[in-house]
Parts: C-alpha cells; sequence; structure tokens
C-alpha cells in the first residue's frame, strides 16, 4: 500500500496540545465574560444552503465563499457567524425573547490567500443583540464595552477599539451627489489602513468612477483626526446638511459618550472616519479594533449596527449590533511575540496518578478521589519502566506525578512530586488534592505581562 504523505492545508491551522490548552484557556475568559452580561451560548452549522449565505453578503463574499454542490443542494460553508444568526433569529423568532443576546464561538471559512497571520479557517468569537422591531443605541457602546472587559481579561493593555458611523458616510456622499455609489466608496476606503491614502485614490477614481476633486474631497474627510472631542467638534460643522449624516452624528456621540460610561479609557477608545468596514449589510455604528503595537496584523475584532440583515429571512424587523474576535488570529500574534504564558493548565492534567503495584485498584481509586476534588487527573495504565513513566509525564508537560506504592498503600498515603522544583511530599490524598490545588491556583496568567 501507498503511504500518502500527511499534510495540511495551506491556511488551516492545528495546534500541538499545548499550544491547544492556550487557545481553550482564551475561548474560556471569552466564555466567562461573555456571560457575565447575560449573554446565551449558541452554535449554527458550519453547512448553509448557498442562498440563504449570500442573501445579503455583497460581492466580496460571494469572491471568498467556500461553494460546492452535493447532488441537488447548492451548499456553502458559513462566512462569518452573523448571516447564520439573522436565519436564526427569523427561524426561531417566536421560541426566542426579545433583546435576544447570544455569544458564539465557531470555525468560519473563507477562501481567501492564506498570509501572516490570516487563516482560510479560523475561529470567530461573536456576540450579539438582536431587537423586535427597534434597539436602543446603548447597545451599540455596550457591545465595545464587553470587548474591552475581554482584551483586559486576555491581560493586553495596548489596544485601540476605533468607532465611527456608516450614517454620518453615506450622508457625507450625499453631500457630494455619491449616493448611488455610497457601498462600492466605503469598501474602497476600508481599505485605507492597507493600502494607503494613494492607492484609494486611485480606486476612487478608477473603480468607482468618482473625479480626483471629488475623491481629494472624500480623503481629506476621512483624515480628521484628534482626540474624539475633536472629531466630533470637526463633524458638526458639516452638520444641517444632510439629514442621515446628522442622525449617524447623534448616534456616534451617543455611543462615546456611553462608552465612558461604562468605564473604557479614552486610550482605548477613538472616533476614526476611516472605519467603514466592507461587509455592505452594515447600516449604522461600526467598530474595528486594533493592537497598537502590530499594526501590521489589521483588525483583530470587528462588527456594528445593521437593521436588514434579517429581512431576506423573514418580513419582522429585527435590527441587531455585533462584534466578532478574530479569534484565531489573535492567538496568532500573541504566540509569535511570546505573550502567550506557558502555565500547568496547559497540560491535559494537573497531575498523573502512577500505580507502583502489580494491583491498580489502589490506584484507581486515589485518582478517583483527586478528580472528586476538582482536579484534572489521568491514571498510566501501561507496563513500562519507571523513567518511560517519568519521562512521559515531563513531555506532557504534567506539573504533578502522583506515585502509589506498597510503603505508601501502607501509610494510608500518596507520594507527590512537584516535577517543576523536583521536590516530593508524603500527603493523605486530601493534602495531595489541596496541595496541587493551591499550586496551581498560584499559577502564572494567561498573557504575559511584560
Amino acid at each position: 500500500m501507498e503511504i500518502i504523505r500527511p499534510r495540511t492545508l495551506s491556511g488551516f491551522m492545528e495546534l500541538l496540545p499545548a499550544k491547544q490548552a492556550q487557545m481553550e484557556r482564551m475561548m474560556e475568559v471569552l466564555r466567562r465574560t461573555y456571560a457575565s452580561y447575560g449573554f446565551a451560548p449558541l452554535d449554527t452549522p458550519a453547512i448553509e444552503d448557498a442562498q440563504i449565505l449570500l442573501a445579503k453578503g455583497g460581492g466580496e463574499t460571494e469572491k471568498q465563499i467556500y461553494r460546492f454542490a452535493k447532488g441537488d443542494n447548492d451548499l456553502a460553508l458559513r462566512f462569518d457567524l452573523t448571516v447564520p444568526l439573522a436565519k436564526y433569529v427569523a427561524l426561531h423568532y417566536n421560541e426566542l425573547a426579545f433583546p435576544f443576546r447570544r455569544y458564539q464561538i465557531g470555525k468560519v471559512y473563507r477562501g481567501e490567500r492564506a498570509q501572516r497571520g490570516r487563516f482560510r479557517e479560523f475561529y470567530q468569537a461573536d456576540i450579539d443583540i438582536i431587537g423586535d422591531g427597534q434597539l436602543d443605541i446603548l447597545n451599540e457602546a455596550e457591545i465595545p464595552a464587553i470587548i474591552y472587559k475581554v482584551f483586559r481579561g486576555f491581560g493586553l493593555t495596548r489596544f485601540q477599539i476605533r468607532v465611527n458611523n456608516r450614517k454620518i458616510l453615506s450622508g457625507f456622499y450625499a453631500m457630494l451627489g455619491l449616493s448611488e455609489k455610497a457601498g462600492d466608496i466605503m469598501r474602497c476606503v476600508d481599505k485605507l489602513e492597507k493600502i494607503g491614502a494613494g492607492k484609494v485614490a486611485r480606486l476612487l477614481v478608477a473603480e468607482c468612477g468618482l473625479t480626483q476633486e471629488q475623491a481629494e474631497k472624500i480623503l481629506r474627510f476621512t483624515a480628521i483626526t484628534g482626540s474624539n472631542a475633536q472629531v466630533l467638534s470637526a463633524l458638526e460643522g458639516y452638520s444641517g446638511q444632510n439629514e442621515l449624516f446628522d442622525q449617524g452624528l447623534e448616534e456616534l456621540k451617543a455611543v462615546t459618550a456611553n462608552l465612558a460610561a461604562f468605564g473604557v479609557p479614552e486610550e482605548n477608545f477613538a472616533v476614526d472616519l476611516t472605519i467603514a468596514r466592507g461587509l455592505d449589510y452594515y447600516t449604522g455604528t461600526v467598530y474595528e479594533t486594533a493592537l497598537l503595537d502590530h499594526p501590521q496584523i489589521g483588525s483583530v475584532c470587528s462588527g456594528g449596527r445593521y437593521d436588514d440583515l434579517a429581512g431576506y429571512y423573514t418580513e419582522r424587523k429585527l435590527p441587531g449590533v455585533g462584534i466578532s474576535i478574530g479569534l484565531t488570529r489573535l492567538f496568532y500574534v500573541l504566540d509569535e511575540q511570546g505573550l502567550l504564558t506557558e502555565s500547568a493548565s496547559s497540560a491535559p492534567a494537573d497531575a498523573l496518578v502512577i500505580p507502583m503495584t502489580a494491583d491498580p485498584a489502589p490506584a484507581i481509586a486515589l485518582a478517583e478521589s483527586l478528580r472528586g476534588a476538582g482536579l484534572r487527573v489521568q491514571l498510566y495504565g501501561e507496563q513500562k519502566k519507571f523513567k518511560q513513566k517519568m519521562t512521559y509525564a515531563n513531555k506532557l508537560g504534567v506539573p504533578f506525578v502522583v506515585l502509589l506504592g506498597e510503603d505508601e498503600i501502607g501509610l494510608d498515603k500518596c507520594s507527590v512530586k512537584d516535577m517543576r522544583s523536583g521536590q516530593q511530599y508524603l500527603l493523605t490524598a486530601r493534602e495531595a488534592a489541596d496541595h496541587i490545588q493551591a499550586a496551581l491556583d498560584g499559577d502564572r496568567p494567561l498573557i504575559r505581562e511584560d
């Protein structure tokens, strides 16, 4: 039989057990934070009817979506978690309480070019709030405030949540007589950070059909900078010319004021008129989050307000607001920079129980006792030499090995070896559980402080 060379497709990430454990710890921070704000967990199918996913995705989605046929079915892998959510809410409307608040952590698929920090299969971690008929502006401030808590929970401080409102952009383009081209213009402007103002100006002229003067006016507008108060003050100079612009400005002022009320420091959020979001379904507030020390990686967290997304699946008006963390990309950056800590909890178990007698029953009972105390415990059942057993423990990175031989059984105790310090203690099962737990409680945090 010919041996097939094992390989992983480009853009698809596989982690060794210790790294996967670190990823799981980040997910736990997300679940704990999201749940603390009253969000319910949700999962949706990875494969959907292509018509469902492409209903409101726009041109960029159709270019990147993985689409295939199975029999007579036109199927696709989910591009994000927001469109499937809209379908879910429309489908289960009568069974849900509104506003419906959900969080979801799952894999999504995009057929874009794999590159540093960007994958074709990756985890997103989303929160969304869906209203029935209406949704107060307060929700548009709470969402980024939660993201602030998540990133601080990761131990990060050097990040910035950038906020804008698409109504401001649409209103400004209307002032220039460019309403019909607003969507195309926003997709070009959304590339500012990636390709720079010069190339965006050329795209606006070549692809959107703008004059050079119109392109320059747009770039001057998006270049308004300063403190949040200064940017909002500058925008006031455009008010009174377009109703949609004025509405967006009032919403943006409300979001920035409420973000401060939620306790988000101004150094962690900023009004940024370059933020447009390339997807067509956003209608109001939009967000992007960047790691300030890693600008080359782009946004690791983005989202915004959408009023019409579920309109393709139901006649009911179900406005929503949400935000998504590119968890795989964020993990990649933190790992590349050596910011993820090595810790006991990255091992598959807190303790490895090794029987030292022919009868495994006492060791089985000991392992069950330690599990009952809340520890993760693996029982080693292989008949190998003692050195091989200890080598196995070292390779797994298990912080404690618990040995149970005839002498220990006679004393109704066990030998607990700290694999990090090399110290060994003779303890009862209860004492062993307390000792191991105390050591684990003093473990290092998820992200390095330095």
